[in-house]
């Protein structure tokens, strides 16, 4: 009998017994939606970024979404978004009917740089969209900066920065407001949800009342069950306290979960770099504190057409991977047809997302595994060239 090959999937959320029997209690109640448990999970959010205000959605893209419907963004208004994201960042704006304005990466954090961000600045310009890019903070000084000179409202995705800090401050309080994702594969999850978290306790306040309808009463505000008014144009994008019930024990878990992705990077990335095939982004310093979501290996010129072969290899040994992301926005389908740049416009974000394989540095994963994977990675590089 041959031993079992050892899997290492490139994300596993890791839920222990407390959420089982978190999410047994809500089922049990009497309150699917409307619950205190999304309140709890909001404070506790909160409290974990040490300030500001939190609401709970159904999502980060409902999130981002509510964040632009609440600018009042409309038909002429631009928004200036990275070209190296998820599409979410992107058709949160699209949502509203807005424009993107899309702008190079720095090539060496995957951030948008601040130079391609003040140089896009038109009339039309309203906001600043900006993404740490796999938990990196982006440059928020000077994209403030640009901010404050023409009045523009800077809107984080910070999909996957729970736990990145830039100067003590987290991410999603450096600029207006951020909007986080609990996808399974994130630093926590709620099997699906988001927040949204702004330093704006009015901010705050309204995106809470255009989550559910526009109404002008909670549940537990209302004095006759089932009679409010609705003030203003709303959606559906609660989180249900299910969701919430998991997010409470989640986030308790949060600080662990960082410090063996810290710690797993820190052996992979040193693995990766005896490896001259491979470039690696800048991974942070003591003022920018990467949430490390993930380790980007970026393949050189002369390899990077080998990139899915490897992949494939890597997937015969056991290893899970991804792609950060499979396209620059602007060359997907309909950003290209839309808005029509050509190849070759964005070469940073470009080359990050044609050229990179994302590595996993999850808390299901330990130190010997990143040397497993590393090891793994040059063999097939070293195979496909054969």
């Amino acid at each position: 009998m041959h031993e079992a090959l050892r899997q290492r999937p490139f994300g596993r959320p890791l839920i222990g017994q407390e959420e089982i029997e978190a999410a047994i209690s809500v089922l049990q109640g009497p309150q699917l939606v409307h619950g205190p448990r999304a309140t709890q999970f909001e404070e506790d959010f909160a409290g974990f970024c040490r300030g500001g205000a939190a609401v709970s959605v159904s999502s980060c893209t409902a999130g981002l979404h509510l964040a632009y419907f609440d600018l009042g963004l409309g038909p002429g208004d631009e928004v200036i978004v990275p070209a190296q994201t998820h599409v979410a960042t992107a058709h949160a704006v699209e949502f509203t009917g807005a424009s993107c304005v899309f702008v190079e990466a720095d090539g060496c954090t995957g951030n948008v740089d601040p130079e391609a961000v003040a140089a896009a600045v038109t009339e039309r310009t309203r906001a600043i969209s900006v993404v740490h890019y796999l938990g990196l903070p982006a440059d928020m000084p000077a994209i403030n900066a640009i901010a404050a000179k023409h009045g523009l409202t800077v809107v984080e995705d910070c999909a996957l920065a729970l736990g990145s800090w830039l100067d003590g401050v987290h991410c999603g309080l450096l600029g207006d407001l951020g909007a986080f994702s609990f996808y399974p594969v994130k630093h926590i999850t709620t099997a699906e949800g988001g927040m949204v978290l702004t330093r704006d306790a009015e901010t705050a306040a309204r995106i809470g009342r255009k989550k559910a309808f526009g109404v002008d009463r909670t549940h537990g505000e209302r004095n006759v069950p089932g009679v409010y008014d609705v003030t203003m144009l709303g959606f559906n994008y609660r989180m249900n306290e299910l969701a919430a019930a998991l997010g409470i024990e989640q986030i308790k878990k949060a600080e662990g979960f960082l410090k063996a992705r810290a710690e797993n990077t820190k052996v992979l990335r040193a693995a990766l770099a005896e490896i001259d095939e491979l470039d690696l982004l800048w991974a942070g310093d003591a003022r920018f504190v990467s949430s490390h979501y993930c380790t980007a290996a970026i393949l050189k010129d002369a390899v990077a057409p080998r990139r899915f072969e490897i992949v494939g290899q890597l997937k015969q040994a056991g290893i899970g991977t991804s792609v950060y992301y499979p396209r620059a926005v602007p060359q997907m389908t309909y950003y290209r047809e839309k808005y029509g740049h050509p190849a070759g416009a964005f070469p940073q974000a470009e080359r990050i997302s044609d050229q990179s394989i994302a590595l996993s540095v999850g808390p299901h994963l330990d130190g010997d595994d990143m040397l497993a994977i590393a090891a793994a990675l040059k063999d097939a590089i070293r195979a496909t060239a054969a």
